[in-house]
């Protein structure tokens, strides 16, 4: 991006973080349903799962409950997005010198933000019902990497959703699937213990793979193969929903 698009994106992304400073329920809001589920799986079904890892429940579960985080949060995305399209201002945007991509960066921006700090709660969270880890500096460097990579993968499934959607409820409810993935990979349970036809399909989705290195890296272990399978996997939604992403925008405001 050039200075200018630097510049004006560094605008707008103030002006989007500024209506969630006003309405800071948002992140609260994004970290409740985590921590709910943190305080239920752990206290409640926690003593009946056995992971075979000989480690602390709420040390297996909580790469899981991260990316669930990073889904209930993206819907906001969609949902701001929604209302800036539906409220005409994307029309004044585009009668003022500004580059078409800033609009579309700041509201991915607003979102890496907004959920890196939903992040840092339940993570907070997590270390007083006693998740502990002897990850290195660089091994917590390599987790927020993973995690700001998924975090941007899914908010520009989130800008898609918030683009195309006809009505409110239309521009959020995208996101309840993705909430409900990490049920069905290595988040909760080994992926041995499920029927053959589920484990197939919880070994072969992204977020097996993303928990399986989070997981790893928490606990000092070599990730194997998975780290580059996670990557890839983030990497690739990525391109493939920014590009229909930019698409879709350019398609909208011709």
């Amino acid at each position: 991006m050039t200075a200018h698009t630097l510049t004006d994106t560094g605008t707008l992304t103030g002006r989007s973080l500024r209506h969630i400073l006003r309405s800071p329920d948002t992140i609260v809001t994004t970290a409740v349903t985590p921590v709910a589920m943190m305080l239920l799986f752990v206290y409640v079904f926690g003593g009946a799962i056995d992971t075979g890892s000989g480690d602390s429940y709420i040390n297996y579960m909580l790469p899981g409950i991260l990316l669930i985080t990073i889904a209930s949060g993206i819907a906001y995305t969609a949902y701001r997005l929604f209302l800036d399209m539906q409220g005409g201002i994307f029309e004044r945007f585009q009668s003022m010198p500004i580059p078409r991509p800033s609009v579309l960066w700041a509201h991915v921006l607003t979102s890496l933000v907004a959920n890196l700090a939903s992040l840092a709660v339940v993570t907070g969270v997590a270390l007083l019902m006693g998740f502990r880890t002897g990850a290195s500096v660089f091994a917590w460097l390599a987790v927020a990497g993973i995690l700001i990579l998924f975090t941007l993968a899914l908010t520009w499934i989130a800008v898609i959703a918030g683009l195309s959607a006809k009505t409110v409820d239309g521009a959020s409810a995208f996101s309840y699937p993705l909430i409900f993935l990490p049920f069905v990979s290595s988040a909760f349970v080994p992926t041995d213990s499920m029927p053959a036809p589920v484990a197939w399909f919880a070994e072969n989705q992204p977020v097996t793979s993303i928990v399986n290195t989070v997981r790893a890296l928490f606990a000092e272990q070599p990730a194997g193969d998975d780290i580059g399978i996670a990557l890839a996997w983030c990497a690739g939604i990525l391109v493939a929903a920014y590009a229909a992403a930019t698409a879709i925008y350019r398609r909208k405001i011709s």
